[in-house]
């Protein structure tokens, strides 16, 4: 199985990523947290657009992703686990958990830092929350999440079967905790000890920024608890809260060309962490 996942790693990815998106989307349909407000025709054009974007961008330009990257450190005994000869469940185990802690800390980073933030608002400038705004990124931001990632594999020398199940994992809770799925309020409570929920994570999303600078786990919500970034519930409920952000309505301004070039033409608006004017 080990070498069948490695040798067929795009393939496995992309199965799992149609496999997984197709479910959520159909949840959506049957069982909608919220109503949306924009036409899902337009934005589904904008942020699948650029999936495909950076998706050969990536291709085209990154000269070796995360799995040969680890391969390559495993071949020469490079990285913290290549030191001793760890089983794989448990190279499995912490590679995962080493790396969503890196995730969860560049995603803090781009909301403190402006410069990274202009890049991250395209992400947050989606006007509703389903989806596919769990794959609504800038194009730079993708690269650079790409450099983080490689340094880690790098540094930390995970098994290439770890990676690819990482990278699965982290697709897989993009898209649902980033679904517009109602889901019973125990069950949410049960799942939010292991995994970032819709709920959860939608609170993220809120127009104000208090609420925008909370909750940045994407897979396990561990982080924000002991960092102290844990908002259980927005101030005004789910169905009362607005999505996106407060300088940014107007849904020509952020289609595809508008979200290319929103880090450029847009302003942080008081949004990045320890700003004075983002504390509401």
């Amino acid at each position: 199985m080990e070498n069948f996942l490695v040798t067929n790693e795009p393939l496995v990815r992309l199965i799992c990523f149609f496999g997984i998106f197709a479910g959520v989307a159909l949840v959506e349909i049957f069982a909608p947290r919220r109503a949306l407000t924009v036409s899902k025709r337009r934005r589904w054009t904008t942020n699948l657009g650029l999936v495909i974007i950076n998706g050969l961008a990536i291709r085209l330009l990154v000269p070796i992703l995360a799995v040969g990257l680890a391969t390559k450190a495993a071949a020469e005994g490079w990285g913290v686990l290549n030191i001793v000869d760890w089983p794989v469940w448990l190279e499995v185990i912490i590679a995962v958990i080493v790396l969503d802690a890196v995730i969860y800390l560049q995603h803090v980073m781009v909301h403190a830092v402006p410069l990274f933030w202009r890049l991250h608002m395209v992400h947050h400038a989606d006007l509703d929350f389903d989806v596919t705004t769990g794959a609504r990124f800038h194009t730079v931001e993708i690269f650079l999440s790409m450099g983080i990632k490689l340094a880690t594999v790098l540094v930390l020398g995970p098994a290439a079967v770890a990676v690819i199940i990482f990278e699965v994992l982290l697709n897989a809770t993009a898209m649902f905790n980033h679904g517009n799925i109602s889901l019973p309020v125990g069950l949410d409570r049960v799942l939010r000890l292991i995994v970032v929920t819709p709920d959860m994570h939608r609170v993220h999303h809120s127009i104000m920024p208090s609420e925008t600078n909370s909750n940045f786990g994407f897979n396990l919500p561990w982080w924000d608890w002991i960092f102290g970034t844990y908002r259980a519930q927005p101030r005004g409920g789910h169905d009362g809260m607005t999505i996106g952000l407060s300088i940014y309505r107007d849904p020509d301004r952020i289609g595809l060309l508008g979200a290319l070039a929103l880090p450029v033409s847009g302003t942080t608006g008081g949004y990045p962490l320890n700003r004075k004017d983002g504390a509401s």
